[in-house]
């Protein structure tokens, strides 16, 4: 396997792995407004615009190996 084969699958991953948790912080996000603790979910939603534009980077980074 070539060091672009393994970027690919290195790259992918990642992605995967970042979208996963972005599901789980948006449940985790939506237990503390349950939970009356606004700031923290606010927290944790701006942290995951961040995860998001990390992720978006990988998809370009992968999009561009090209």
């Amino acid at each position: 396997m070539d060091f672009k084969e393994k970027a690919i699958i290195r790259l992918q991953h990642w992605i995967d792995h970042n979208k996963h948790h972005h599901e789980e912080y948006e449940l985790f996000a939506e237990q503390l407004e349950a939970a009356g603790k606004e700031k923290s979910a606010r927290s944790i939603r701006e942290m995951m615009d961040y995860t998001q534009k990390s992720t978006e980077c990988m998809e370009e980074a992968l999009k561009n190996l090209d």
